[in-house]
């Protein structure tokens, strides 16, 4: 039945292509003309230490390798903090060219620096570890991220953009990750089917909190100018229901991996001790539960705070009590994304054991007592 129901959600959900095309036919990122040529770093200058310095520093000498108007040195500046981080001879980086106007040369810009080698060699290294310990399983675990990614950037995302419900979108884009992420990992049994209706059922729990907690702490979703620019260029998105999508995508992995343990650790008590009765199984798993959901809920908070150390640095320098920074968009955000996700996180256990002990085979009686 829940399968039913999430593909009947995906069908009514699948955004409408050609508003979401004519959407992206309206946004551009550059003015008509502008492009942007990669080129090698030939020598970089010091940072400049005050605003006045602007010949003797802060610039980098490069030579533009593809792109219209290749030239054979060019010399641009590069913020500080670029510098900072290392820029060298032999990086290579991105650049604005903005073309001739009115007789006048093309202008080129810094953009960004090309890190396409570093990321790639961090990827594969991140491959071969999970295929090397976690092996057939880690491969499962590979396309089952590779299925979310699909259908966060074909489904979710074109939803949002287009105007659908923020958090239907969440709840039936995250049921259909988790349908064919749990038993593509996990394989198809008793086990992962409890552990998947532990999983829906934490994401339903999620999605109606994080609605009332959302609605009653009166936030708008809007932290900065990125989203400001986003609700100009999308007038149909909600962003309070965009920040309830983001909480219920946000608590998915942790709930997974709370459901999938809670249900292999009543299977296994139920393997070990095939004699117990289903409330001692329950009590039992509970204890691992217990233990499980402390180390998660630390999981939660830590990896929010890390995600907003710096507005956290920014914020501690105002010198404020907490309840006051309480009623800024950033702070509120956070607390409520990380008390709404851990508490579906919670009530996800007891719900989980439960399906999960449902599914158990009956006790056998013991052979030995008489």
């Amino acid at each position: 039945m829940a399968g039913l129901l999430t593909i009947i959600g995906v069908l009514a959900l699948w955004p409408d292509g050609e508003k979401v095309d004519s959407l992206s036919e309206e946004v551009s990122f550059a003015a008509p003309g502008v492009t942007f040529p990669r080129a090698d770093v030939l020598a970089v200058q010091a940072a400049c230490e005050d605003l006045t310095d602007d010949d003797a520093c802060g610039r980098v000498s490069v030579q533009v390798t593809e792109g219209v108007g290749i030239e054979s040195r060019l010399e641009v500046n590069v913020p500080p903090d670029v510098l900072d981080a290392g820029l060298a001879e032999g990086d290579t980086v991105k650049l604005i060219r903005t073309p001739a106007q009115a007789g006048e040369e093309p202008t080129y810009n810094y953009f960004g620096t090309v890190r396409s080698a570093p990321v790639a060699l961090l990827f594969a290294m991140f491959v071969v570890v999970v295929l090397a310990v976690a092996r057939l399983r880690g491969l499962l675990a590979l396309v089952g991220l590779a299925f979310s990614a699909a259908v966060i950037l074909t489904f979710m995302l074109p939803a949002l953009l287009a105007g659908e419900n923020g958090p239907l979108v969440g709840v039936v884009g995250s049921s259909a990750i988790m349908f064919v992420v749990l038993y593509t990992t996990h394989g198809f049994s008793l086990r992962t089917s409890a552990a998947l209706g532990g999983t829906l059922v934490g994401i339903v729990l999620t999605a109606g909190l994080s609605v009332l907690a959302v609605g009653g702490s009166r936030l708008t979703g809007v932290v900065d100018d990125g989203d400001r620019i986003l609700s100009t260029l999308a007038g149909d998105l909600s962003f309070q229901g965009l920040l309830t999508c983001a909480i219920i995508i946000a608590g998915l992995g942790v709930l997974n991996d709370v459901t999938i343990t809670q249900a292999s650790a009543v299977w296994e008590i139920r393997g070990a001790a095939p004699t117990v009765s289903r409330r001692r199984v329950f009590v039992s798993g509970m204890r691992i539960g217990r233990d499980h959901i402390a180390s998660t809920i630390y999981t939660i908070v830590f990896a929010y705070a890390g995600t907003a150390l710096t507005i956290l640095l920014v914020l501690s320098l105002y010198d404020r009590p907490f309840l006051d920074l309480l009623a800024t968009e950033e702070i509120g955000q956070e607390v409520v994304r990380t008390l709404a996700t851990s508490i579906g996180l919670v009530l996800a256990v007891p719900l989980t054991t439960l399906i999960a002990v449902a599914t158990l085979p009956p006790a056998t009686k013991d052979t030995l007592s008489g």
